[in-house]
């Protein structure tokens, strides 16, 4: 029978099943949570990881504080709507070129997770990164993992006490620089170190920097695996993307079982027993705390922790090598060499995403490079429709904004086509600064008889030239002229 739930003291309240023989067996409607202490582990897939992990965190508290010219490299001005990007300066009108780095990065998960399965999530996630720097600094505080078990076991004392708040503190820190240099990508970073000194920074910059340190805090610090399993949404698609050429890490079964201790004299065939130690160093090692020795499971983050300790293990005992190791379901059932199963990775599946992911890169890649350094947009002046000026000329106004996307001064030259006798009143030459938007009038006009009544089309060409006279670039834009009845 269903028991509600103690309203007063908020318990989880187990179902009652009563079976034949009258005994009561209470069975718990929540699984309670496990706090998961991975062991340290040393390999291959290890020293790639940890590379990683400093080419990921060299980038992203480094870029902040590289200069380009006399402004930061990389820049993201919301309040003056400009992107910097090194050399680039790109404008909200530039969005396509946000969908293309979207399409980009869809494409590159797409084409790994074919070929090697969770990579990113292994190697280069953030959460995997910051959740193995704070497991680091765990480490240099309590110690491995069985050190780690035996202080969460201990009674308190002042050497828990500063070992555990030595950690947070150094935790906290981490955070709080995490927040500021994300922040540092919005703001130019070292205006913002002097806010921060003098304690002027603005509330937003204050609320943002408070925001994503705790979000570091948390994911890296308390939540970690539980992120992975419950909370990215790659885990529940993944399987989507996979093949039975897909690389992932498999456990040998016919090689592995049946598993059980022995000593290192031990014959197995002679036992009855297969290479598996039953050690569960695998299962120790594993940041997310699943055995892999179950099969593939979506909670595997394709990490390789457990393929270095069983290894480590296989060579202590004499044994060879891939008990555990990145195979593909293909070439476990077939047997296959490492050879056969590389070449089976380029397959149609793959060569297509392949194909399309690098069309996008060079067509991208070709658009920025030959770009105009400038953008125009031209608005007619709602308020002035047309009207008649003196001399008998019929006026249109246009407002026109000018974006100069360069890293330098340069002049345009307005001109204009498309009716008979259309000059332009106003004057032809403007200056905009390097990388700024200058909004400037235009006024058109022609003679009365020049055109029927209606709206005409028109083309306004813009030159742009750098301060030496060299041409910079040219635009043709579409407009309308009205004539009134």
């Amino acid at each position: 029978m269903y028991t509600s739930e103690d309203r007063s003291s908020r318990s989880v309240i187990p179902i009652t099943t009563v079976p034949a023989e009258g005994d009561v067996e209470m069975v718990s409607l929540y699984q309670a949570q496990q706090k998961i202490y991975p062991r340290s582990v040393q390999g291959v897939f290890a020293r790639w990881r940890w590379l990683m992990v400093a080419i990921t965190q060299l980038v992203f508290y480094g870029l902040p504080w590289l200069e380009w010219g006399q402004r930061q490299a990389v820049l993201f001005d919301l309040g003056a709507r400009r992107f910097y990007i090194f050399g680039l300066v790109l404008y909200p009108q530039d969005f396509i070129y946000l969908t293309a780095l979207l399409v980009i990065s869809a494409l590159s998960l797409f084409l790994f997770t074919a070929v090697a399965g969770r990579l990113w999530c292994g190697f280069a996630c953030p959460q995997t990164v910051y959740s193995e720097i704070f497991l680091w600094i765990e480490r240099q505080f309590e110690g491995d993992r069985s050190a780690r078990l035996r202080l969460d076991a201990a009674r308190l004392s002042f050497d828990k006490v500063w070992r555990k708040s030595g950690k947070q503190m150094s935790w906290i820190v981490l955070s709080l620089w995490t927040g500021f240099s994300f922040v540092g990508y919005f703001t130019p970073i070292r205006e913002l170190t002097a806010s921060v000194l003098s304690l002027g920074f603005g509330p937003w910059e204050f609320f943002w920097i408070l925001f994503y340190s705790f979000a570091t805090y948390g994911n890296a610090g308390f939540m970690r695996e539980q992120v992975c399993k419950y909370m990215c949404p790659y885990a529940r698609f993944q399987s989507a993307m996979f093949d039975k050429d897909t690389l992932i890490v498999t456990y040998d079964e016919a090689r592995g079982e049946p598993r059980g201790a022995r000593s290192k004299k031990t014959n197995p065939q002679a036992a009855g027993l297969g290479a598996c130690l039953d050690c569960t160093l695998c299962v120790q090692v594993c940041p997310t705390g699943i055995d892999i020795r179950k099969g593939l499971q979506y909670e595997c983050i394709g990490c390789g922790a457990c393929v270095d300790v069983c290894d480590k293990v296989m060579d202590k005992v004499g044994y060879d090598r891939g008990l555990i190791k990145f195979s593909t379901q293909n070439a476990m059932q077939k047997g296959w060499s490492w050879a056969q199963t590389v070449r089976r990775i380029f397959r149609p599946r793959v060569l297509v995403y392949t194909f399309v992911l690098w069309a996008i890169i060079i067509g991208v890649g070709v658009s920025l490079w030959s770009r105009d350094p400038f953008k125009v947009d031209i608005e007619r002046d709602r308020a002035t429709m047309a009207r008649i000026v003196p001399g008998g000329k019929i006026e249109n106004v246009y407002r026109l904004q000018i974006m100069n996307a360069a890293e330098q001064t340069l002049s345009f030259q307005l001109q204009v086509d498309g009716l008979s006798g259309l000059s332009l009143a106003t004057e032809p030459l403007v200056e905009v600064g390097a990388t700024e938007s200058r909004w400037i009038s235009v006024r058109l006009q022609v003679p009365y008889d020049a055109a029927p009544a209606g709206s005409h089309p028109i083309h306004f060409r813009i030159d742009s030239r750098r301060p030496n006279g060299e041409l910079a670039g040219q635009l043709s834009e579409k407009s309308v002229f009205l004539i009134p009845r």
